[in-house]
């Protein structure tokens, strides 16, 4: 395998950020961060336990008052100043992105590190349009404005699958309007993410505003969500452990943002660009190793077109070059974990015994057998309620169906407990229009699947959760809107008082 980065020595202080500072875990427990192209691990820490977490959620308490009282210029001053740091170290974050997760480094040099620093860029600017409602006087007697407050100490938990991108999906917006956070990545995947708090503090941002800490689900995680210090919670990650913390978050009546599991539809209509559909279909069933909750798992294909688009991807699948994650020649790297693999090389199995498979199902051996590799996967012949169809596999599986109707495609489309994303393919502009009023998605792209800008919202609806994030429509999860209304009358007797006591 290609030069790796040496992580040891840049956290030998421990993998919880709290106050500003590195330091060890107290769990007692270690974790070992592996590097799923080998199966070897790159760095050892000892996880967070219950009192890490409140030494956290204390600090950013601290820190809050100091925080949400700076001016939104000179929040977003320091939001330019740390785009800029992160400009500076993209290479390192892009390195030990593609360490960690096992991600191609064309993705995280072209995708991953630039979208986080076009995303804190745009906070940057965001910081400073914190907008409410004109004064008016609306009731004729009274002005009333509205303000938009920082809510405090917000606690989150980010996943595994794009470890730097979420945390920064999670973390800028809630400073940028002023709170104070802590953030739980998943231990898995916790490199990048310490190092974007330690780039905060290189950029000015106060220590406090931003800590992080590294420790398991089960004991860090719902201990953060359930602190009673912590005024809102945004979750991303699966459908049955955004359940849960949405149970827990509940016993203390937080905010809650959650961003969970999708199973996208693609749909191509018989008018569509066959050989764009098939590019698209296989880009974004396979991106990030299909590890992405907006991928394309269900190609839905009108009749007319099914074979050629089946016999095209097949090919295109085929020549998808599997290899080592730091070379740049490498198209598709291993899923996160071992662990994870096995779980996908399941769902394929299992389908076996009721479709074909008609690429791919397989491990590949060689200089490959020691990583979590898992080649392109396609399979035709599954049933609309079969598990394939159903359930979210986060691998680089792709299920085709034909379909014959408008109707039937796009009822099939919705055919899921899922609503995160979607796409829909046509050359007929009305066709196209209709699917994206009709399919019950946060996101439907039109002739192209995946693309995401840090000015539109990102966020899904049904059991991918609710809330949003990215773009101006996610200061509304991180931000208290106050109704102020002033008395313009001076009449100490109001009219409205005899509806409590008196006469007119």
């Amino acid at each position: 395998m290609g030069n790796r980065f040496q992580v040891t020595d840049r956290f030998a202080d421990g993998a919880q950020y709290i106050g500003g500072r590195l330091r060890p875990g107290t769990s007692g427990q270690t974790h070992s961060v592996v590097d799923p192209a080998t199966g070897e691990s790159v760095y050892t820490y000892t996880l967070a336990s219950p009192a890490d977490v409140d030494e956290a959620v204390a600090a950013a308490k601290a820190a809050f008052p100091g925080w949400a009282g700076a001016t939104p210029g000179e929040r977003s001053d320091a939001l330019h100043r740390f785009a800029a740091v992160l400009a500076e170290q993209a290479e390192d974050f892009a390195r030990v992105e593609s360490l960690q997760c096992g991600k191609p480094i064309r993705l995280t040099t072209e995708f991953d590190v630039p979208g986080t620093i076009d995303n804190t860029a745009f906070f940057a600017g965001a910081a400073r349009h914190l907008q409410g409602q004109s004064a008016a006087e609306y009731s004729g007697d009274h002005t009333s404005y509205v303000r938009r407050e920082p809510l405090g100490v917000v606690g989150s938990i980010a996943p595994w699958n794009y470890p730097l991108q979420m945390a920064a999906w999670k973390i800028l917006p809630a400073i940028a309007a002023g709170n104070t956070i802590v953030l739980k990545p998943a231990e898995l995947t916790p490199l990048t993410s310490l190092m974007f708090a330690q780039a905060a503090k290189e950029a000015g941002i106060p220590d406090g505003v931003i800590n992080v800490v590294t420790g398991t689900g089960r004991e860090a995680g719902e201990h953060l969500v359930g602190h009673p210090d912590v005024v809102m919670t945004s979750f991303t990650g699966s459908t049955p452990v955004g359940k849960r913390v949405a149970e827990v978050a509940t016993a203390t009546v937080k905010r809650l943002h959650l961003e969970l599991g999708g199973k996208a539809p693609f749909v191509v209509f018989d008018d569509a660009d066959l050989e764009a559909a098939a590019h698209g279909a296989v880009a974004a069933s396979l991106i990030n190793s299909g590890q992405d909750c907006t991928a394309a798992t269900r190609a839905y294909v009108q009749r007319p077109l099914f074979d050629a688009f089946v016999a095209r991807v097949a090919e295109l699948m085929e020549a998808v070059r599997l290899g080592d994650p730091a070379d740049p020649a490498t198209d598709l790297g291993p899923l996160v974990s071992h662990v994870h693999r096995d779980r996908v090389a399941g769902f394929v199995e299992r389908a076996r015994g009721y479709a074909t498979v008609v690429t791919g199902g397989e491990a590949p051996g060689g200089e490959l057998k020691n990583g979590a590799y898992y080649r392109p996967t396609l399979i035709t012949g599954a049933a609309q309620d079969s598990e394939v169809v159903q359930s979210e596999i986060f691998g680089p599986v792709l299920v085709a169906l034909p379909f014959d109707t408008d109707d039937e495609g796009i009822r099939l489309a919705n055919d899921t407990p899922y609503g995160l994303a979607a796409s829909a393919w046509s050359r007929d502009v009305y066709r196209a229009n209709r699917a994206t009023r009709e399919i019950k998605a946060g996101c439907v792209w039109v002739n192209d699947h995946i693309p995401i800008i840090s000015e539109m919202p990102h966020g899904g609806s049904k059991a991918s959760g609710y809330g949003k994030d990215m773009s101006a429509y996610s200061f509304e999860e991180y931000t208290q809107v106050k109704h102020v209304m002033f008395d313009n009358t001076a009449v100490a007797a109001k009219d409205w008082h005899r509806t409590i006591f008196g006469d007119r």
